[in-house]
């Protein structure tokens, strides 16, 4: 079956150039990737795969069924949304939408699942099992496609027993693979604050309630809350990225906006830790006189691979690329909607090399000149589809 498997994935490997080159030009932001979704439909239609369309809105369910389809159901997802980058490289597949890029390689992703659903679908009399195919909208968006398609039913009838993901991961050479049991990436919440009080000429500030000042100090405060109540052996991060606040050099505003990112690895210590920015924040910015709006915003859990699965994908991995081309990768404080299907089915989400030093190609993701070693997708296209097989 390996040997079957990566002939097929050889074979198909300059269609997984051209199908990743038009999903690069042809970018679109989250929930809103209607041809990109049209696209999908299209290969699978050519490849003869029966799928569901409209799930969250533009994502889409296939089914490729085996012998014995009900003695095992494997799910393999593939994220299909675009970033909002004007992308600054030069090649023949740039972006033709302005200031939409494929920065995060989610039309890597989209490609090697549809490679390995093209393989699965060609072997399908040669192993047992289902395997469910969700090609995904709105990872780069809250509340999170994933979270969206659990609630469309995109795990029931049938429901997998596991679930497999993969990410780009350009510091990593092609040829390489990256695995991670257990906690692997950390929950992403969003915190909104407005400080609000008297304001007036700056030359008479106990007139006021300064509302900068305050402010600045709930800034330095916050990060008590890590400093002093979290397990030090649990990574946590309290972020304050925006700072919004006044116009002019002698008048005190009445309002500062601050907004910033809380990530954390434990799902108990981040809903406390929730409470403790409340309190903390209200019970300050009271003392300095002022009032406070807060509003903490829900986002995605902790990513948890589950160590059973975990340990049975990357020793398939091990036989399909040799031992010695995969290792285990880092903590992350990234976040990543697959974390809502690992919070409901045993899941693994594991890193695909994509870089390559000698070639130039080590842009990290989420900036304008990322791009990939394509070599990547016959790797991982194969991959995909022999643990898919083999699980």
């Amino acid at each position: 079956m390996k040997n079957r498997i990566q002939s097929l994935a050889r074979q198909y490997a300059p269609d997984l150039i051209a199908c990743r080159h038009h999903l690069h030009s042809h970018p679109e932001l989250s929930f809103q990737e209607y041809e990109t979704s049209k696209f999908i439909q299209a290969k699978l239609d050519e490849y003869g795969i029966p799928y569901t369309a409209g799930i969250a809105g533009t994502g889409v369910v296939a089914l490729i069924e085996g012998k014995n389809p009900s003695k095992k159901i494997i799910a393999l997802r593939g994220d299909i949304d675009a970033l909002p980058i004007e992308e600054a490289n030069d090649v023949p597949y740039k972006s033709k939408n302005p200031g939409v890029m494929h920065a995060c390689g989610h039309d890597v992703h989209t490609t090697v699942v549809l490679g390995a659903a093209r393989i699965l679908q060609q072997l399908k009399d040669e192993f047992e099992g289902t395997v469910k195919i969700l090609f995904q909208p709105g990872e780069e968006k809250h509340p999170g496609g994933a979270s969206l398609m659990i609630k469309d039913g995109a795990l029931e009838n049938p429901k997998p027993q596991a679930i497999l993901g993969l990410h780009v991961l350009p510091a990593m050479e092609t040829g390489k693979l990256g695995f991670r049991a257990g906690k692997y990436m950390a929950s992403a919440d969003e915190i909104y604050i407005t400080v609000k009080g008297k304001g007036g000429h700056a030359a008479a500030p106990h007139l006021t309630a300064d509302t900068i000042l305050i402010a600045s100090n709930l800034v330095v405060s916050l990060q008590q809350i890590i400093s002093r109540n979290n397990d030090p052996f649990s990574p946590s991060v309290l972020s304050i990225c925006a700072f919004n606040g006044g116009f002019t050099t002698n008048v005190i505003p009445s309002e500062v906006k601050l907004m910033g990112t809380f990530r954390a690895m434990d799902e108990t210590w981040r809903f406390k830790a929730h409470e403790l920015i409340r309190k903390q924040a209200t019970e300050l910015v009271h003392a300095m006189g002022a009032e406070i709006e807060i509003d903490i915003l829900v986002g995605y859990p902790t990513l948890y691979n589950n160590e059973a699965v975990t340990a049975t994908a990357r020793t398939l991995a091990e036989e399909y690329m040799g031992v010695e081309n995969v290792v285990d990768t880092e903590l992350r404080m990234g976040a990543e909607d697959f974390s809502f299907y690992s919070q409901v089915i045993p899941a693994c989400f594991f890193r695909l090399g994509t870089g390559n030093k000698a070639r130039g190609i080590t842009a990290g993701v989420h900036t304008p000149i990322f791009d990939i070693d394509e070599n990547a997708l016959e790797i991982g296209s194969g991959t995909m589809a022999y643990l898919a097989t083999q699980f």
